[in-house]
């Protein structure tokens, strides 16, 4: 009896203890400093003219406006006893440890909508054990504070509906309709998607969007909000979905919005939207360059399983202008262009060429194109071919090598340089995978992603300078503080006056003169040009690539199969009008100019084939540029019959 009777007193000890602070820590959050809970509204995203094309507060919708059935679904789903508790349900969080433990993995979750609610207000999203108790107290002052109307209210209007912040963007953005208009079965389809927005929202995931929704009105059932005949009844509803928000109907625009949101990720801002009052994210995209890349996919993109990714960027500065991640955010959000890493094929070869130069090579150096075996240590052989099997058995120079996308020359040039030399003028350029310096290297045999590409071509677009790719110049909070701004630097990197020359090197692509054993790559093309550029094409067995670029824009395409299937042989002629259509409706109306030739560069007039200094006999004489000192000597009998050397441009 006195073991009981010690016992109790313990345990009523205990629970005296555990009540003081239990109501002790509420009470004191219902003293502090009430938060501001109603303008942490979170995200707001503009364009480079200001112009605000997401955001996630800016439809506010007052809880007595939004269906009831949205209401009740959300609160059945996420929290049936949210009028119930304070802001943590400790059954529920047992329930769910034990499910977890026996399991041995997470299985359940038991956060309440309040909780969630205080998680949502920091800008990022720790799992540390200070992190937690943080959301604790926050969750504990915004339960002391704040009625449960205006909490669910303030939770409705700022969570996550696959993308799209707000009940109200995201039911005029899935229905194109109020949220107080939503019928039962729309409403069940939303109030499924912040538990895990990227797979349950309709248009992402049609499939387990309805696997999701059965869950919502069986939850609803079972709260008797509704009877199982209406929720059969929504089940069967036949949905329209609408897909974007009225101001931005373009398909592809959200894989930019996704790219804002990761490089957010990485800045070092203030904790939470209660220091902030929500922040206004000021971006880099071009709504004209934007709509231009999406009208150029539309238009030249027809293939259904075809997929691919592109980047439009300013070389001058590093903005990203627009970005597609695949053909259509809605079949398919990963975004290719920042994390597929992909073999680049011949579009690696204007950086072994621009290392080339730098190790006393000119655009006349010639090399024998043959079929060729390389014999390595150890007998070792590495056999490249050239495209259709075509060779000139002759000596070509650079320029065509370049012209034709030759892979003998590259091989040569690559093993007579050394495979290292590659390695360091990429990772100079911008390029940050880890490439091996192999044989093959010298024809894009190693994975790389479109993101970096775009960089290092922008750095011969700059004239040798490295820009730091971005997407975001600066971010301020809602009373206009800056709290971040970029102020990334050019960074010179490669040698200006080979620079040039390689610019110059990449217009040989689409030039008429080169036609002879083989035809210029991009020669298909060169009548839609209005203006000059530096353009090179990359083909593998599964993958077709384009970067080209001038001085003030640089645009770089991918196509393939995600499966690694491989491509058929029309599939790479898309992208390259796809291609001409961006940069040639990006410029339209522009003032845009050729680089200016540096003083310590030489053209001559040579023939473009065999390199040597064009007579009145030579039957296309093409310019080619050299250091001074460099330019090709001539026969002293043939004095008389020389084309004249070009000094300035």
């Amino acid at each position: 009896m006195k073991i009981l009777k010690k016992t109790l007193k313990i345990f009523a000890i205990f629970i005296s203890i555990f009540s003081f602070l239990y109501f002790g820590i509420y009470f004191l959050a219902s003293i502090t400093s009430k938060l501001n809970i109603s303008s942490a509204s979170g995200y707001y995203l503009y364009d480079k003219d200001l112009n605000l094309i997401n955001g996630t507060s800016d439809q506010w919708i007052k809880l007595e406006d939004i269906s009831d059935y949205l209401i009740n679904a959300t609160i059945s789903i996420e929290d049936k006893k949210f009028y119930k508790h304070h802001g943590f349900d400790y059954l529920r969080i047992a329930k769910s440890l034990y499910i977890n433990f026996i399991n041995g993995k997470t299985l359940q979750g038991a956060s309440t909508i309040t909780q969630q609610y205080a998680k949502n207000l920091f800008l990022d999203f720790d799992k540390t054990w200070e992190r937690k108790l943080k959301e604790a107290w926050l969750t504990i002052q915004i339960e002391s504070q704040y009625g449960k109307d205006e909490i669910l209210e303030g939770y409705l209007n700022t969570i996550n509906y696959g993308g799209v912040y707000g009940i109200e963007n995201a039911s005029y953005y899935y229905f194109n309709k109020s949220a107080s208009e939503l019928s039962l079965a729309e409403a069940s389809i939303l109030a499924g998607i912040p538990k895990s927005p990227s797979n349950y929202s309709p248009i992402l995931n049609y499939d387990k969007s309805k696997e999701r929704q059965k869950l919502v009105l069986s939850a609803m059932v079972n709260n008797d909000y509704i009877t199982e005949d209406e929720m059969y009844a929504a089940l069967d509803t036949e949905l329209t979905f609408y897909g974007y928000l009225e101001d931005n109907k373009l398909k592809t625009l959200r894989y930019f919005e996704d790219a804002v949101m990761d490089e957010l990720e990485t800045l070092d801002l203030p904790v939470s939207f209660l220091d902030t009052g929500g922040i206004k994210i000021y971006t880099t995209l071009d709504m004209n360059a934007q709509t231009i890349l999406e009208n150029s996919i539309n238009d030249n993109f027809k293939s259904e399983e075809l997929e691919l990714a592109s980047i439009v960027m300013n070389p001058n500065t590093g903005e990203v202008l627009a970005l597609a991640g695949g053909k259509d955010y809605s079949v398919s959000q990963f975004n290719r262009a920042l994390y597929s890493r992909r073999q680049v094929g011949s579009t690696l070869k204007p950086f072994l060429y621009y290392s080339a130069l730098e190790n006393g090579f000119t655009e006349s150096t010639t090399f024998t194109s043959e079929k060729t075996t390389f014999v390595f240590s150890g007998d070792k052989t590495y056999s490249p071919s050239n495209y259709n099997d075509r060779y000139g058995n002759k000596n070509i120079t650079m320029a065509a090598a370049v012209a034709y996308s030759e892979n003998i020359y590259a091989v040569k040039t690559h093993l007579f340089l050394g495979e290292e030399v590659l390695v360091e003028t990429l990772k100079r350029a911008g390029i940050t995978s880890n490439l091996e310096p192999i044989p093959s290297l010298a024809l894009g045999s190693e994975g790389i992603t479109l993101i970096d590409m775009v960089t290092a071509y922008s750095t011969l677009a700059s004239g040798g300078y490295k820009n730091i790719p971005h997407f975001i110049t600066k971010v301020e909070d809602t009373n206009g503080n800056t709290l971040y701004e970029f102020k990334g630097e050019r960074e010179p990197v490669l040698n200006s006056s080979l620079t040039y020359i390689t610019n110059e090197l990449l217009t040989s692509t689409y030039n008429y003169n080169f036609i002879d054993y083989n035809y210029p790559t991009c020669y298909d093309i060169a009548g839609k040009l209005t203006n000059k550029y530096s353009i090179k094409t990359g083909t593998t067995d599964t993958d077709h690539l384009i970067f080209g670029y001038n001085k003030d824009i640089v645009v770089g395409i991918w196509s393939g199969y995600d499966d690694n299937r491989p491509s058929k042989v029309g599939d790479g002629t898309q992208i390259k009008y796809m291609w001409v259509d961006i940069v040639e409706n990006y410029l339209k109306d522009k003032e845009t100019k050729w680089y200016t030739m540096p003083n310590n560069v030489v053209g001559v007039l040579v023939d473009p084939i065999s390199g040597e200094v064009a007579t009145s006999k030579t039957k296309k004489p093409t310019l080619f540029y050299y250091i001074k000192g460099t330019e090709p000597t001539y026969n002293d009998e043939n004095l008389e019959d020389l084309l004249p050397t070009i000094k300035e441009e």
